[in-house]
């Protein structure tokens, strides 16, 4: 049997607007990270390209995509189509897919900080 393991210590880690992320490898034609937080995503944004696939692991808040109120709970799926502006609040813990792999030049701030 072939197979590769990356241990969790071994993942790049990031914090970025009141979250902490684990980036793994690239699947195929997706990026996948795992993000955690005690308040939410505390930025508005759109990604140009890619579609977002959130998972929700643990916890419940809510996501607001073009001004519209979307509550979600552990064991959730959100898909949000790209140019759909995004931010979310609550204690979550998420997986986050996204294709097209997520690509820094195609993310939009529309709002530096919502709350």
């Amino acid at each position: 049997m072939t197979y590769t393991l990356t241990k969790a210590e071994n993942l790049p880690q990031k914090e970025k607007y009141e979250m902490h992320i684990s980036m793994l490898p690239n699947i195929g034609n997706c990026d996948v990270i795992v993000a955690e937080t005690d308040t939410g995503h505390n930025q508005e944004f759109y990604d140009i390209e890619s579609t977002f696939h959130y998972i929700i692991v643990d916890g419940y808040g809510s996501f607001f995509l073009d001004d519209e109120e979307v509550a979600v709970k552990q064991g959730d799926y959100l898909v949000i189509a790209p140019k759909t502006r995004i931010y979310y609040k609550g204690k979550m813990r998420l997986v986050l897919i996204t294709n097209p792999p997520w690509k820094e030049e195609n993310e939009v701030e529309t709002k530096a900080e919502v709350w």
